[in-house]
């Protein structure tokens, strides 16, 4: 057997001791049978407040405005801007794609044309 089999029944026969532990002490935390019937444990009070309003309507223009803007701002916060170095280096790199792709489709629109010119025997 494996010990990458071996580790995962461990650590399920772990888990199920655990469990077995947790039920156990809870078991035990719930009040003795009085006569023929069980009295459940008492969940603990809710200490939640209700909201006053339910919140149906929408925000109005200026408060959805402002929530956006404010979104905004906090994503620009996360942002990680390049440095002075990396910005020169990407920008360099862009202009270098562009000037050869734009030789690429030069050299292919010139074939084509070349080859539309001596198909069609026309010069335009």
């Amino acid at each position: 057997m494996a010990n990458k089999d071996r580790s995962k029944r461990s650590a399920r026969k772990a888990r199920a001791e655990e469990r077995a532990r947790v039920e156990a002490a809870q078991a035990a935390s719930v009040p003795e049978t009085q006569g023929s019937k069980k009295v459940p444990a008492k969940a603990p009070a809710k200490t939640e407040k209700k909201p006053d309003k339910k919140p149906d309507k929408k925000p109005g223009l200026l408060r959805r405005f402002r929530t956006y803007l404010g979104d905004v701002r906090s994503e620009m916060r996360r942002v990680v801007w390049p440095s002075r170095d990396e910005l020169k280096t990407y920008s360099i790199a862009i202009i270098i794609m562009l000037v050869v792709f734009g030789v690429l489709l030069w050299l292919v629109d010139s074939g084509i044309v070349a080859a539309l010119v001596g198909f069609t025997s026309l010069r335009g």
